[in-house]
């Protein structure tokens, strides 16, 4: 999904993982499947091993002998990942310089490569005013590398915990497909409208609370740009602050019973009231309601906040969203072992490293 919206590009991990489970192989030709899942892979070691690159300085990941060998590995991956982004890159700018009076495809990528230029929208040139210039290939590159690292392995990895929970609270998961049901059912179609996702409150409800027991970015950095004093101490500009992301979203000051799952403190109706003093409306612009006033102002950041807030925080929304409506509408998900514990690993990232389930048709 975050492949198709970024590039346009299609991507073949689904065949890669395909190949794994049946001996009927995909029909996808090999070289394919393999960039693909190399891809896939490089991605989830680069979101992994960016702590070695926040927390270590030069000396000590390119001298000592067993962090070196793990950043020579990270590169590896990096300059695979580049390759592959400055092929597509290369190749998107000749197809737009070929459809000149065409229209072009509706993705992140070409949105990049046409921003100030004739063939953006927005341009304007006038005498008076100084244009900005396109976008170098390797901005363009570092936007789109954003996008995957920060809409792949997140998102993977937090509706690994939403599964989780819906099969430990069967009362959520049948208030939750209540109301997709009612959503889907009317049409009978699972073709969804940017209105459909507005009207799925519970789902949203669902997605942040999972966030708030086991949030997927454990920490947030911030650099003060001038001398600053925090916690009584005088800090100089440019000092790393993290964020304790866990710690914040189960403190017992701002969340009453921070241990319980509990959907409620994020749901609204027109009937029900909660300490929460800003209705969730992640998919509206106003993105001021994202800071979730939830007791005290940041005591919620599933996407960060200020003006660092997450850019991506609305399609990462979408996404979850949508997963929720095709997954959990078409099929009935069960854990294989109800008493496994969730298998977890945490860097930058919480990662789930194994959840198994069984998977059927749902009953229409």
């Amino acid at each position: 999904m975050i492949v198709v919206s970024t590039t346009g590009e299609r991507s073949y991990s689904m065949g890669s993982y395909y190949n794994t489970l049946s001996l009927i192989k995909a029909t996808y030709p090999d070289a394919l499947i393999e960039d693909s899942n190399r891809f896939v892979k490089g991605i989830s070691q680069l979101i992994v091993g960016s702590a070695l690159f926040v927390f270590l300085g030069p000396f000590t990941r390119h001298y000592v002998p067993l962090i070196r060998g793990r950043t020579k590995a990270l590169l590896k991956h990096r300059d695979f990942i580049f390759e592959k982004l400055d092929i597509i890159i290369t190749k998107r700018r000749k197809e737009i310089e070929m459809m000149q009076t065409k229209d072009l495809k509706n993705d992140m990528l070409t949105s990049l490569i046409i921003a100030n230029t004739e063939r953006d929208v927005n341009y304007k040139k006038t005498d008076e005013e100084e244009t900005l210039p396109p976008m170098t290939d390797i901005e363009i590159r570092a936007n789109i590398l954003d996008a995957f690292v920060a809409g792949t392995d997140t998102i993977a990895n937090l509706f690994c915990y939403i599964t989780y929970y819906l099969c430990h609270y069967p009362e959520v998961k049948q208030k939750m497909l209540a109301e997709i049901n009612s959503i889907l059912l009317p049409n009978n179609s699972f073709q969804l409208t940017h209105s459909d996702l507005s009207k799925l409150k519970y789902c949203e409800a669902i997605i942040k609370e999972v966030d708030r027991i086991i949030p997927v970015t454990s920490l947030l950095a911030r650099y003060p740009s001038e001398p600053i004093e925090v916690g009584g101490y005088q800090w100089p500009a440019g000092t790393q602050f993290q964020f304790d992301i866990v710690s914040l979203h189960r403190h017992k000051d701002y969340w009453p019973n921070p241990e319980i799952f509990d959907p409620d403190r994020f749901f609204f109706d027109n009937k029900s009231e909660s300490y929460l003093n800003v209705k969730n409306d992640d998919l509206k612009d106003d993105h001021e309601k994202e800071d979730q006033k939830v007791g005290q102002k940041y005591s919620f950041i599933m996407f960060g906040g200020g003006m660092r807030i997450c850019p991506g925080r609305k399609l990462a929304m979408i996404e979850l969203l949508s997963l929720m409506v095709y997954v959990f509408g078409k099929y009935d998900v069960e854990l294989i072992d109800m008493e496994a514990p969730l298998k977890t690993k945490s860097s930058n990232v919480t990662s789930c490293q194994e959840l198994m389930v069984r998977i059927r048709p749902r009953n229409q």
